[in-house]
């Protein structure tokens, strides 16, 4: 038995310490085997929280560099502004992948006067983390205490304090013209679907009266 042992012992260390090595390419590999499939073209479904079409965006409570942030003005660009709401940049695969996607696009969104800003649940550092490594330019709000999504109307009350995910948002993007007025929104139900950057750009100029 001790020799069966002290055979596998080397091997069982080995094994371990190519996991250790090959984790964070491992954990990308399941990533994207999970989120194969997530973006759509369109929003299709009736799945529609958020502030009113027509109604003036509200204020936030939430942190950026360190600050309070109550009014999105400082990101909008000439045409307006798109709010994304997701969910965490630290575990949500989907919001990750998308928030990857959307820096790909955003200069589509820069050429066309419209300015990108989103915002999650967690704290700074577990999102500077995540912009570090990515190379995230887009503005990324924190929450405070999902007060700006208890404002918004898209908290997630599926969640109770003391659940690891409370104070998410049902994640979504919201469209808001020159005058802070809210034009467009694109929320999925199934949150393991978002729509396409290149299709939310298209979604976001029509809204604006861009085309």
């Amino acid at each position: 038995m001790k020799k069966i042992l002290l055979i596998l012992l080397p091997v069982l260390l080995v094994a371990a310490a190519a996991l250790y090595v090959w984790r964070e390419p491992l954990k990308e590999a399941a990533y994207a085997r999970l989120t194969e499939g997530m973006f759509v073209a369109q929003d299709t479904d009736d799945f529609d929280p958020g502030p009113a079409l027509g109604s003036r965006f509200p204020g936030l409570r939430a942190r950026y560099q360190g600050r309070e942030i109550t009014l999105i003005e400082e990101f909008a660009g000439v045409n307006g502004t798109v709010f994304v709401a997701s969910r965490s940049l630290d575990w949500c695969p989907y919001c990750m992948r998308q928030m990857i996607q959307l820096q790909a696009n955003s200069a589509g969104f820069a050429a066309a006067g419209i300015g990108l800003v989103a915002i999650t649940y967690d704290s700074p550092q577990l999102q500077q983390a995540f912009i570090d490594k990515f190379g995230i330019t887009i503005p990324v709000l924190s929450d405070n205490n999902g007060l700006s999504f208890r404002t918004l109307g898209i908290l997630n009350d599926q969640y109770q304090p003391g659940d690891r995910q409370f104070g998410i948002p049902h994640p979504g993007m919201i469209v808001i013209d020159p005058a802070g007025v809210v034009v467009g929104k694109l929320f999925l139900e199934a949150y393991s679907s978002r729509v396409d950057s290149a299709a939310a750009l298209a979604f976001a100029k029509t809204a604006l009266g861009l085309d």
